[in-house]
């Protein structure tokens, strides 16, 4: 944990194992604003050399369930009910750069909204998602 109780960046990452296997990077981390990048690899492209969109929309999902987590309620927990993406334009090199903001921060339902933007700014997926609130 850092000094202020807060859990650090690499602390946030470990809790969910798969932002790691995918090579997601959190950049920062507040329950206002989560920043998380992916690098452009090969091996997560589509036809013609693009960002597969469910690596988009995983790297979306990820920081939209970590922007919930820090909403929560002690002894809460959350598990994402619908997401809806929509694709822009392609990300062919670089990283893809995700912003995550909360809409709407409810005891039951938290909705959220990530921006996900290429190196040069231009806004390639956006979506919404509902993170329900489990417990305590």
């Amino acid at each position: 944990m850092s000094p202020g109780g807060e859990p650090s960046l690499t602390e946030l990452t470990a809790i969910v194992p798969f932002t790691a296997t995918l090579g997601i990077e959190i950049v920062s981390a507040t329950p206002e604003e989560v920043v998380g990048r992916l690098a452009w690899r090969e091996e997560l492209c589509t036809v013609g050399g693009a960002m597969h969109g469910g690596a988009l929309m995983s790297l979306a999902d990820n920081l939209g369930g970590l922007c919930a987590y820090l909403n929560l309620p002690d002894g809460a927990s959350t598990a994402t009910i619908s997401s809806s993406t929509n694709f822009l334009r392609g990300v062919r090199e670089g990283h893809a750069t995700a912003t995550t903001r909360p809409l709407r921060v409810g005891r039951t339902v938290i909705v959220l909204e990530t921006k996900v933007r290429d190196d040069s700014g231009r806004l390639a997926t956006q979506t919404t998602q509902a993170q329900t609130v489990i417990g305590p």
